[in-house]
């Protein structure tokens, strides 16, 4: 079994150190930037309840918290069913994990990132450090090694994610009235530690996680790379907290290490400047960044508004606002990973199934703007814009058909309108002739354009002191459309 003297030892074996000066080293994996397209995965025993959000198992025991009435009048008072009792009503029967990958295939993902551990410390994986466990309870399937032999069968790369550090105190509430949390808890019981929530906003805030539940962290999360082998690994937003400096360094040191011995570059995706910049892969909670980026970063959002799992009353997304979201963000040299939730059976809902085959359907026609692309010098135009940083989700981005984003690859660039012109009339500013060879404007020379999808349809252009002006039979859709246009 690992133990922590080994996991030191293994990080301070090189090439990889345990200090930000040694992991600045990190080098992104070569594919990440051209796969653009995720698939993000939350489920879990917060997906049988199928209430409110995936933050179930702590809600449920606060009182005046809608989950906490919701659950004494579903299942009866907390005392007598606890969040733990979820565990045999979750049987997966419809659980079929190439029935999954075969799904997110034909989205068009090139990668997926299934949930290993939720905050409520049910582990979706086999482990060696606790019982509670999807592979000895409720389905008694090892999920994320079906999952990652049927991602990596089918040409998909693996990667996952832990939410392990919240559940420092993500049960604690439990302990606060007559509930089926009690002392004493002890290190391997499914709710311990409990602890009293703290300002979890504050990257200082006290009771301090304890070393016995730090090195418990660090065991279960090198056990997990270990056994699964993940090309990335996803973290959520707690460990920016003071108290896991020294064992995250520990981890990455150690993980970028075992990558080494595999002979694969890994890295690690993190949120709120929990590692040093250049140390791992940025990453945006529904968020994005406005302007282009000098370095390569993801975004992550759930294809509905108001949950990450699923639940009965979920605000979905239109596949539209989807797809001008990985538009944006791939003009500004991102990523975009997309979160699903199947039902508590394993089904995955049909309406997920539906925005999901769009994606794909779009991807097969405009995929050459998208995948393997990179930024134009100029990441679009146009009146919409978006604001930086986290949670900038509540309303959607009403785009109109003047604004464009913009890629490049080999000889075209691509000039994606995010709503198409019901006139038939479009006008790329950023094309505009330019006669002054010390300004900064477009000094290419276009051959050709056409309309990915519409090539047998004629365009009308020209290059105008205004810009590129395209003239066109009109295209119904709702979805963005993509301007092919071929340079000499």
């Amino acid at each position: 079994m690992i133990t922590v003297e080994t996991i030191r030892q293994v990080a301070h074996q090189g090439p990889f150190f345990p200090n930000w000066q040694s992991l600045s080293a990190f080098v992104l994996p070569e594919w990440f930037p051209k796969a653009k397209f995720g698939v993000f995965i939350h489920w879990g025993l917060y997906s049988v309840p199928a209430f409110n959000n995936e933050w179930y198992s702590r809600n449920m025991y606060i009182k005046d918290h809608p989950e906490y009435d919701h659950h004494i009048n579903t299942y009866g008072p907390q005392k007598n069913f606890g969040y733990k009792d979820f565990i045999p009503m979750f049987t997966a029967e419809k659980f079929d994990a190439n029935e999954w990958i075969r799904l997110i295939k034909q989205a068009g993902a090139n990668y997926l990132f299934p949930v290993a551990e939720h905050h409520d410390g049910f582990q979706m994986y086999k482990s060696e450090l606790s019982e509670w466990n999807a592979a000895v309870m409720g389905p008694k399937k090892d999920i994320l090694a079906e999952l990652k032999e049927a991602a990596e069968e089918q040409g998909l790369y693996f990667c996952t994610s832990s939410h392990r550090a919240e559940h420092w105190f993500f049960m604690g509430h439990g302990k606060e009235f007559d509930s089926d949390i009690k002392e004493p808890l002890e290190k391997g019981d499914f709710y311990w530690p409990a602890m009293p929530e703290p300002d979890n906003q504050d990257l200082y805030s006290e009771p301090y996680p304890s070393k016995e539940f730090l090195d418990d962290w660090l065991l279960r999360t090198c056990e997990l790379v270990d056994n699964y082998q993940p090309e990335l690994l996803y973290f959520d937003w707690w460990i920016q907290h003071e108290a896991f400096k020294e064992h995250l360094q520990v981890f990455a040191a150690y993980y970028y290490n075992r990558g080494a011995e595999w002979g694969k570059k890994v890295g690690i995706c993190y949120k709120h400047d929990a590692m040093m910049f250049g140390s791992g892969i940025v990453e945006i909670e529904r968020g994005k960044f406005a302007e282009p980026q000098p370095f390569y970063w993801q975004t992550d959002t759930a294809i509905a508004r108001n949950s990450w799992c699923y639940t009965t009353t979920l605000d979905y997304k239109p596949t539209r606002e989807i797809l001008q979201d990985l538009i944006e963000v791939v003009s500004k040299n991102g990523n975009l990973l997309l979160n699903i939730g199947p039902k508590g059976d394993g089904s995955i809902p049909e309406k997920d199934q539906t925005i999901l085959k769009e994606i794909g359907a779009w991807l097969d026609v405009n995929g050459e703007a998208i995948y393997e692309a990179k930024p134009w010098r100029k990441a679009g135009e146009g009146p919409t814009t978006v604001v930086s940083g986290q949670f900038q989700e509540a309303q959607a981005t009403t785009y109109t058909s003047q604004d464009f984003r913009f890629t490049v690859q080999g000889d075209s660039l691509y000039a994606i309108g995010m709503a198409s012109p019901e006139n038939g009339h479009a006008r790329i500013q950023a094309l505009a002739q330019s006669k002054d060879q010390n300004l900064p404007e477009f000094h290419g020379i276009i051959q050709n354009v056409t309309i990915l999808g519409h090539e047998e349809q004629p365009i009308d252009w020209q290059v105008t002191d205004e810009g590129l002006q395209l003239t066109f039979e009109p295209i119904e859709t709702d979805q963005p459309i993509v301007y092919k246009i071929t340079m000499k």
